[in-house]
């Protein structure tokens, strides 16, 4: 997607804020069903377990004291795209506490887009050529992209790779990183935002 278009969308309406998206999943809840094209069993239990996990998260996150440095250093406007869905586990995981990072500096303009709603938008931040989700990319006012984060943070992607090189099952390790980012607390996420915040620099 080219700059012009970026800008387009960011200027629209089209994006949620974090109140919006959560309001929108809980909505759907209610009514059996849930964000994205996929409308199964399995989504719909794994995004009430995401509701869990986000309002525990809403509720118990503090940044760290080096993450509230970072981002009140930023000092010209910024907007962050998050790109997401309801059912996947680690943007339960990661966005409430972007979430809560974002909201202490009023620069910074936060903006959900759902991935199946929004399929320009997400190829034009694939992962490795996959549409990994969440995405989190921070524009400036000219529209260009300063920085891309996404779908999880290192250690979790090394935990991953170390259990599929073991040989272990999928229901296994997703249990495993869902462990590891409770354990974590946030910790290495924190450590890449700054990291990614001070490259703007």
């Amino acid at each position: 997607m080219n700059i012009n278009t970026v800008v387009e969308l960011v200027e629209t309406e089209i994006g949620m804020t974090y109140i919006e998206y959560r309001s929108l999943i809980t909505r759907l809840l209610e009514e059996g069903k849930v964000t994205g094209h996929e409308q199964t069993e399995a989504y719909l239990n794994y995004t009430k377990l995401n509701e869990v996990r986000m309002n525990r998260w809403d509720k118990h996150f503090v940044p760290s004291e080096d993450m509230i440095a970072a981002i009140k250093s930023i000092n010209e406007k910024r907007t962050w795209i998050v790109i997401t869905e309801g059912w996947c586990g680690d943007s339960a995981q990661t966005l409430p506490a972007l979430a809560k990072i974002a909201s202490a500096n009023p620069n910074i303009e936060l903006k959900f887009f759902l991935r199946d709603e929004n399929e320009e938008l997400m190829n034009s931040f694939l992962t490795d050529g996959k549409k990994s989700i969440p995405v989190v990319a921070c524009l400036n006012t000219s529209g260009e992209v300063l920085w891309q984060w996404g779908s999880r943070p290192q250690g979790a992607l090394d935990l991953i790779a170390d259990y599929k090189n073991k040989g272990v099952e999928t229901a296994v390790w997703k249990e495993k990183l869902h462990l590891w980012y409770a354990q974590n607390k946030q910790q290495d996420f924190q450590k890449e935002l700054i990291s990614k915040i001070n490259s703007e620099k």
